[in-house]
């Protein structure tokens, strides 16, 4: 007899349940697998940008006394950076710190150069003996080899060139309303101050009430000293309300012969 095929039943256990995977999102993969093509795209040639070689830099600036050499070698040190790794602060700072640099901007030139633009310093003065201090009043340069003989000269203790620069220029600008030019300003270290004119006059201040002695002063130049500024050798200003004056040799033996010896008070 043919064997009958038995019957098979199905299980009844709840825990033998077929699997259902889950759908592959093929498009969620493609444009996963495009995005890090694209990082590490990015990624590289971000980094060749980064160290591209600078082939060239190109100096821009009035030049008297820095010289091309000089900037190439202040920047040498960043060159061997990639194009985009070199830090423009750094050179900016680095060429700012030079002598006689009054500012420097530094910009990148795709693909491979850097543009360098140096303004110097322009000397408005010297201070003491061989210092030098620029339109802003700063001392830029402590012991110059080199200074030129027409500035005016400023000297005071360490910490008030500013101050002192100020000062002068304003004196020289109402100087010149009058015909005349401040050469020179001093503070001595008990902070008594005296101005030079060109005319050889000196005019003496003293330590306090510094700027009342100073608009005196230019009110007895305009009321008396005008017509014989050039005969003044000092105007001493040190008085509570009035001034003395002090006359060159050569004028003190005429008024000598009209009876007036020393120094005339009013």
């Amino acid at each position: 007899m043919p064997r009958k095929r038995a019957n098979r039943r199905k299980s009844s256990n709840p825990a033998r349940r077929e699997l259902k995977l889950p759908a592959i999102d093929w498009a969620w993969f493609g444009n996963a697998a495009l995005l890090i093509c694209i990082g590490v795209g990015v990624w590289f040639g971000t980094t060749w940008i980064m160290e591209r070689p600078i082939n060239s830099v190109r100096i821009e600036g009035r030049f008297q006394r820095v010289t091309p050499v000089q900037i190439e070698a202040a920047i040498s040190p960043y060159v061997e950076q990639g194009f985009l790794a070199v830090n423009i602060s750094d050179v900016q700072k680095g060429l700012r710190n030079m002598p006689w640099v009054q500012d420097a901007t530094v910009r990148r030139s795709w693909p491979s150069t850097l543009n360098v633009s140096v303004e110097e310093e322009r000397p408005a003065a010297r201070w003491g003996k061989d210092g030098l201090l620029n339109v802003y009043g700063e001392l830029f340069v402590e012991h110059a080899t080199h200074i030129p003989a027409e500035l005016p000269l400023l000297d005071g203790p360490m910490g008030m060139e500013l101050e002192v620069a100020q000062r002068f220029f304003e004196l020289d600008t109402q100087l010149e309303q009058r015909g005349l030019n401040a050469i020179g300003l001093r503070v001595d270290e008990r902070g008594a101050w005296r101005l030079e004119v060109n005319n050889g006059m000196q005019v003496r201040f003293g330590a306090v009430a510094v700027d009342v002695r100073t608009a005196r002063f230019f009110q007895a130049l305009d009321r008396v000293l005008v017509p014989v500024a050039n005969e003044v050798d000092y105007v001493d200003m040190r008085y509570t309300n009035g001034f003395s004056v002090g006359w060159k040799p050569g004028s003190r033996l005429k008024l000598a012969s009209a009876g007036e010896t020393g120094p005339h008070v009013w």
